[in-house]
């Protein structure tokens, strides 16, 4: 999982994109990166680390031009090494292409295999170069049809913006796994992977951009073309439980809402009697409010968040995620003494950051601390993007969840059912991936 944005405007696009990215910053704090069109070529600038670390207003102010995109990044499976941060570069029919991506090719080596045999030099262990090799090995003047050659050969998830001289593109999987939104400040256009970049930048969002959707925006407008395709829309559904930014709506379904609802169904399933609902913040603050108002049992922020921490979850290694929780969240001693909570949480994944949070909140003074998680126990790998690749570090793929209530100390544990979860989107099951909760992989993850 990473962030994308791409604008195409009528003045200097460098700060619209800081500020774009910093938006997208809950998408990935591993590295950042920007490229610009100055009307002569493109320039690009990348760094490990936080958006705000990666640019000054010197960098900013060395980037002209009024067409650009960005990226934010979250190491999957190629590591973490400043060759991979993205954009990309290269070249194409004699012009230079910058690319972005979000998501995770499953074919990813078997491509970039045959890519050398044809004698390909690849600079990174990126998947998002085989995309880039490929569009331009097909490109023979029509960029549109070139990536639709592309999107026939590659498979998984992908959430794509270009730049190619003076156009902007951008294009989605025909599952549409990762989110990809269109919007318009005036007569400038953005895409980008939330709704939150648009609206900070001062525009509005317009629409999705569809699975299998092919989107050009130059100086004629924006025109969409399709890659035609059997394949079935399945929107990951772990960006609702958890990636998302509290206020994005992504595919018509508003991540706040849904986690609000997740809260009051959770209650339904799994109630507990206990003196306060405490939220694991953010994404766990609007399921923790849903809970609170169907069981009228009080609301109480017992933990404190440091603001200038990334996510735990997203952290490269155990090490750094064990200290990483201990960072980034603090029991409130005067709200939890003495008393019995119930904690509200998006997910347990591998059971760092609540085995952690119980620990402290009884040494905080909490009587009884139980759990409850608002999405069913994930127990198999993901193969679209998001850091789950082994299934040996799930800990509800090797535990029960008695077992995993008694590993993480808590007085009680439940999780929401995956049927109680799609209820809380209000679509059918079949318009989502739930592979992480059930295993059922809409693209096969050992497909060559």
């Amino acid at each position: 999982m990473c962030g994308v944005i791409g604008i195409y405007s009528q003045s200097t696009v460098s700060t619209s994109l800081f500020y774009g990215m910093n938006s997208l910053q809950h998408r990935g704090q591993e590295a950042a990166g920007m490229a610009i069109y100055d009307g002569e070529e493109i320039r690009r600038k990348r760094s490990m680390g936080l958006v705000i670390d990666a640019f000054t207003e010197d960098n900013l102010r060395d980037l002209p031009g009024t067409i650009g995109i960005g990226h934010v990044r979250y190491s999957t499976a190629e590591g973490s090494h400043d060759y991979n941060i993205q954009p990309i570069m290269g070249f194409i029919g004699g012009e230079m292409i910058a690319l972005a991506n979000d998501g995770n090719l499953v074919n990813y080596q078997i491509l970039r295999e045959r890519l050398e045999e044809e004698g390909m030099m690849f600079q990174t262990t990126n998947d998002t170069e085989v995309i880039l090799y490929l569009i331009t090995r097909y490109y023979d003047g029509d960029i549109v049809e070139a990536i639709k050659k592309t999107m026939k050969v590659i498979k998984g998830a992908y959430s794509v913006t270009a730049l190619i001289k003076d156009k902007v593109v951008a294009f989605r999987d025909p599952h549409g796994f990762r989110p990809l939104v269109l919007g318009k400040d005036g007569e400038d256009v953005i895409v980008a992977s939330e709704n939150a970049p648009i609206e900070i930048i001062g525009g509005e969002m317009t629409r999705n951009v569809e699975p299998g959707e092919i989107i050009v925006i130059d100086e004629s407008g924006i025109r969409s073309d399709r890659f035609e395709s059997s394949a079935t829309a399945k929107n990951c559904i772990f960006e609702y439980v958890y990636f998302a930014r509290n206020d994005a709506t992504l595919d018509d379904i508003n991540a706040y809402t849904f986690r609000r609802r997740c809260g009051e169904i959770l209650w339904d399933e799994a109630p507990c009697d206990v003196d306060l609902v405490v939220p694991v913040p953010d994404s766990g603050i609007p399921s923790a409010i849903g809970y609170a108002q169907a069981s009228m049992i009080p609301y109480g922020e017992g933990l404190v968040k440091n603001r200038y921490m990334g996510r735990t979850f997203i952290k490269p290694t155990q090490k750094e995620r064990d200290m990483a929780v201990k960072l980034k969240l603090n029991p409130l001693g005067d709200v939890v003494k003495g008393k019995s909570i119930v904690l509200l949480d998006d997910s347990i994944v591998r059971g760092t950051t609540s085995r952690n949070l119980i620990n402290r909140l009884r040494e905080a003074g909490a009587k009884e601390v139980h759990m409850r998680i608002t999405s069913p126990p994930v127990k198999y790998s993901c193969y679209y993007g998001i850091d789950t690749p082994n299934r040996k570090n799930l800990i509800a793929a090797n535990q029960s969840v008695e077992e995993i209530e008694k590993s993480i100390g808590a007085d009680s544990l439940a999780f929401i059912s995956e049927e109680g979860l799609v209820r809380a989107g209000k679509k059918e099951i079949s318009k989502y991936c739930t592979a992480c909760f059930d295993g059922d992989y809409p693209v096969d993850p050992t497909v060559i």
